[in-house]
């Protein structure tokens, strides 16, 4: 099923307003301080954040009859999503671990997934109000502030009012950029030591590499504050759907680490995702085909068993 561009705008609409909504109560409670914190089965923590954000996106998707797979919903064995040629990847709060240490770096995450390709991406931050948002045939764009404050109603989250507030992705190249690395704040990995050693053999202008937290790692690459994004450790496919959208739609690359670097697709019958790395693809090769760019930061990982 490949939608047209029309349904596709409908579509962004309805996520945008679905990730403003659950961003405006994850803001409450964030504010409020009263977190309500719980452990998963898997250890890791929840928050009544967590779960009102997941229903509320629920609730504001339910109209479009698209089924949904969330990180806090059931467990969809593959048996039953197989054969999903449209379906919404939500991760409800991406960085719990951040929401809890109130360092605002936490986002509420919507992607639409065609065929395993994430074709719509939103990403809100709700302690800064900035929204990220792209779509096929739209394009990648930020509003920058206010996005909680300023749009109130569904009719707002049209493509229309969306683009005058809005930045179009990536950003205008500054002359006294160097090149930057973001990492991961809570998930670093033992080789990542050494293959940023390889990476500054690339880049000797590198900058220490910069800690952030949840899929705002994924929205510096696509405006082009960070050159790149590398990601060893373990990953599922809801953390990353909607930063891939927003970075494929503003010329970047999400690819995997190893000798042919492929592209990362979704609704594989196992859902976590193998090492990745995030770039800005030249623009020759983004308009040639950006699936076949296979950047050599991509291939720079060795594994203990490679060594």
């Amino acid at each position: 099923m490949i939608l047209g561009d029309e349904v596709v705008a409908k579509l962004l609409q309805d996520a945008v307003f679905a990730a403003i909504s659950a961003s405006k109560k994850v803001r409450e409670i964030y504010d409020s301080g009263d977190f309500g914190v719980n452990l998963k089965s898997d250890s890791t923590p929840l928050t009544k954040a967590d779960k009102i954000s997941d229903s509320e996106i629920r609730e504001q998707l339910l109209h479009t009859y698209i089924p949904l797979m969330s990180e806090e919903g059931r467990l969809i064995h593959y048996e039953e999503r197989a054969n999903w040629s449209l379906y919404w990847l939500v991760d409800p709060i991406d960085g719990t671990k951040e929401f809890i240490k109130v360092n605002g770096e936490f986002t509420v995450n919507i992607a639409l997934i065609e065929e395993g390709n994430p074709i719509i991406g939103v990403i809100c931050l709700p302690s800064t109000e900035t929204l990220y948002f792209a779509a096929r045939s739209v394009g990648s764009y930020k509003i920058p502030n206010r996005a909680l404050s300023e749009i109130k109603e569904y009719k707002d989250c049209s493509v229309e009012k969306l683009l005058p507030k809005a930045l179009r992705l990536p950003l205008p190249y500054e002359a006294e950029h160097r090149y930057t690395v973001v990492s991961s704040r809570s998930h670093l990995a033992p080789e990542m030591t050494s293959y940023l050693e390889k990476v500054r053999e690339l880049h000797p202008d590198m900058l220490p590499p910069i800690p952030q937290g949840s899929s705002k790692k994924f929205c510096l690459v696509a405006e082009g504050t960070a050159d790149l994004y590398p990601r060893i450790t373990p990953t599922s496919e809801w953390d990353t759907a909607a930063g891939q959208a927003i970075c494929e739609f503003a010329d970047c690359v999400v690819v995997t680490m190893e000798k042919q670097p492929k592209r990362l697709i979704y609704n594989k019958e196992e859902m976590v995702n193998p090492s990745f790395i995030v770039i800005k693809a030249p623009q020759n090769k983004h308009s040639e085909n950006p699936n076949n760019y296979a950047p050599e930061e991509a291939k720079l990982l060795k594994r203990d068993e490679e060594a």
